[in-house]
């Protein structure tokens, strides 16, 4: 129970808000309630997300727009098919050699890989080749894109994967799903809501106890 101002004050700095309880009687009743605000588990896309290297290979995909977004499809080779789709959330850099290469191993795999392009044409490789990078693009502000693609990833990628199921599909098909970085909370939100069956992700970012605790026990990550 506090009463002092000042450490209100300081709490609310923090982050730390009071409310005051339903039992509260009288306006004047000076007892408060801390309400924390949930924390990270794995902190939102930083400069270690920067570093990497791209590797070299032919990409063997298609692009097709599907609920307005720009969406990589790999396809099994001929007769390795397992009738099941592979959902892939990609990290920061985006639509890129490596994420390519990756998409087309799982289709080596047996998988419909689908992968959209959920920062429109502008990943951070764009902007900077790499972490210490300040030349390619020096008035680029990290923070301010991350905002901008998140906003518009949470609104797109429920469509997307609605959209996605919308379409002709053996009616046995078994959803999968991968994300790296960036891409982690749309693994978490496709157990959660049932679309796949197993998730997995790495080197993820964004993702608090909420991800997880509304995964459901007959999914797996």
């Amino acid at each position: 129970m506090l009463h002092n101002s000042d450490n209100i004050s300081v709490f609310r700095n923090m982050g730390i808000r009071f409310s005051k309880p339903r039992h509260a009687q009288q306006d004047n009743e000076p007892e408060m309630v801390l309400s924390i605000p949930e924390q990270y588990l794995a902190k939102p896309s930083g400069p270690c997300c920067l570093k990497g290297t791209i590797h070299k290979g032919e990409a063997r995909g298609r692009w097709e727009t599907i609920a307005g977004v720009e969406t990589y499809i790999s396809t099994p080779p001929e007769g390795k098919a397992n009738g099941n789709i592979l959902l892939y959330f990609p990290d920061v850099w985006g639509m890129f050699p490596n994420g390519f290469l990756v998409m087309d191993a799982f289709a080596d795999e047996g998988y419909l890989v689908l992968g959209l392009d959920y920062f429109c044409g502008d990943p951070v490789w764009k902007h900077r080749k790499n972490r210490h990078d300040d030349t390619t693009d020096p008035d680029f502000d990290y923070e301010a894109w991350k905002h901008k693609h998140t906003a518009f990833a949470d609104e797109a990628t429920p469509r997307w994967v609605a959209a996605v199921k919308q379409r002709q599909f053996n009616e046995d098909v078994k959803y999968f799903c991968v994300g790296y970085c960036f891409g982690a909370p749309y693994v978490c939100k496709s157990l959660a809501d049932g679309t796949a069956i197993a998730g997995a992700f790495a080197h993820p970012a964004f993702l608090k106890e909420s991800h997880f605790q509304k995964v459901t026990s007959e999914s797996r990550s």
